[in-house]
């Protein structure tokens, strides 16, 4: 793909980097104005909030292009300075699971090129896959610099599901054409470039860049919520789906008996009662014979996590598979220690024994181990604590997430410029 803004891009960047550029991400399914907690909104909502608030920080011009899923959306939203959501009409304007979203992106891909023919981006990011296929039709139609961040493969999915993936079957022969199709992807692990090296797609295509989180949010200083009965408190935060792993954390709790275990995550506390896999983690529960030891909260405003993550001792993340993972990085910015399975991002972000402990995936009794010597050793548990906090103001910071992709950019843009001065 070679483009047409030779000159502008070339004159936009110099030897210290990029003026102010026009940036597009797309995000089809997750809005950054989106409430958190439900089945299709979470860890995507947060980063594309996230990195559109920190290239704005770094001078650019940010819209996010989101699919309207309610008629009482204005067309534009201001999020902050410098960060506009554009609500896209792509089939009707009323919530849609995302696994049927698919029939929608050829609308979603049109309307882009609506949008952008009178005043084109500097440069296109797209975010999931769906949101890849339609930015490669508008990118190509225009002359476009792209580049994707998959944020989940269907590959790892189908792979762990199996039936109880409910993907559209060519899923994955579309994330190959969109990975094939753009100018550059930035995965966001080492785990990702090795997915993707399997479906034909070559590392030298893509830049690593993690996900980031709120150092100023989540922080070790500032009140802890209020603790239980019992001598220690676990917590698990996240969507409540099966592939989080919830049952393990309360299968090892069965191992942990001076512990108390925070479940935080899933539908408002007034309706957990009618979600089929609260009940289903209740039954586990009970025939463990820990029910009187687990806790769930429901879902929590973002600004109440931080208060309960420091009220833990320790933080689980024992998820089945996990594209990255944002709880190990919020649960060390708050300097706790944090055990998860070894698996996808969180083979990078947790350093093992440095800021926690890596366990194999689906084994209660491995979590239980880990958790149980951390809690022997609160001396441990500090330094850990401790470590995660440096680790993340060091690497994950979303100011450092936003320089590294704005250099992302400026290699494609470059790259094209050159391009266009030969030609």
């Amino acid at each position: 793909m070679t483009s047409s803004l030779g000159s502008l891009t070339h004159s936009a960047l110099d030897m210290d980097g990029p003026g102010s550029l026009a940036i597009a991400l797309v995000s089809e399914h997750a809005s950054p104005l989106a409430a958190l907690g439900g089945v299709d909104a979470g860890g995507q909502n947060v980063h594309v909030a996230c990195l559109a608030g920190a290239l704005a920080d770094r001078g650019h011009r940010v819209t996010v292009h989101t699919r309207r899923d309610s008629p009482d959306l204005p067309d534009r939203v201001a999020l902050r300075d410098g960060v506009e959501v554009h609500h896209v009409p792509a089939g009707p304007a009323e919530p849609i699971p995302k696994d049927e979203l698919l029939p929608h992106m050829g609308d979603f891909g049109h309307q882009l090129i609506r949008s952008w023919q009178g005043r084109p981006p500097d440069v296109v990011h797209s975010h999931f896959w769906m949101s890849g296929l339609a930015s490669l039709v508008a990118a190509r139609r225009l002359d476009l610099p792209l580049l994707h961040t998959y944020h989940a493969l269907g590959t790892v999915k189908r792979r762990h599901q199996q039936l109880a993936d409910t993907s559209p079957p060519r899923r994955i022969t579309h994330e190959t054409d969109v990975g094939l199709g753009c100018d550059r992807i930035i995965a966001t692990c080492r785990d990702e470039v090795v997915e993707l090296g399997k479906m034909g797609i070559p590392a030298d295509r893509i830049s690593i860049v993690p996900c980031g989180v709120d150092t100023e949010l989540f922080t070790p200083r500032g009140p802890a919520a209020a603790r239980g009965a019992h001598p220690y408190q676990l917590l698990q935060l996240g969507r409540l789906v099966p592939r989080k792993g919830a049952a393990v954390s309360i299968a090892a709790l069965a191992l942990l008996p001076d512990a108390e275990l925070v479940v935080v995550g899933g539908p408002p506390a007034d309706r957990l009662d009618d979600d089929p896999e609260v009940r289903r983690l209740r039954r586990i529960a009970g025939e463990t014979g820990v029910a009187d030891r687990v806790r769930f909260t429901g879902g929590v405003p973002s600004s109440q996590v931080p208060s309960l993550l420091r009220a833990a001792d320790v933080v689980l993340c024992p998820a089945d598979y996990e594209p990255f993972g944002i709880v190990p990085l919020e649960a060390m910015a708050c300097g706790r220690p944090v055990v998860a399975s070894a698996v996808g991002g969180q083979l990078d972000t947790v350093a093992d024994p440095g800021t926690g402990r890596l366990v194999p995936p689906r084994d209660p009794d491995a979590l239980a181990r880990a958790v149980a010597e951390l809690l022997s050793r609160p001396e441990t548990r500090q330094a850990c604590g401790e470590a995660g906090r440096r680790r993340v103001l060091r690497r994950y910071s979303w100011a450092h997430v936003a320089a590294e992709t704005e250099t992302a950019y400026c290699a494609v843009l470059d790259a094209q410029s050159a391009v266009t001065e030969v030609v």
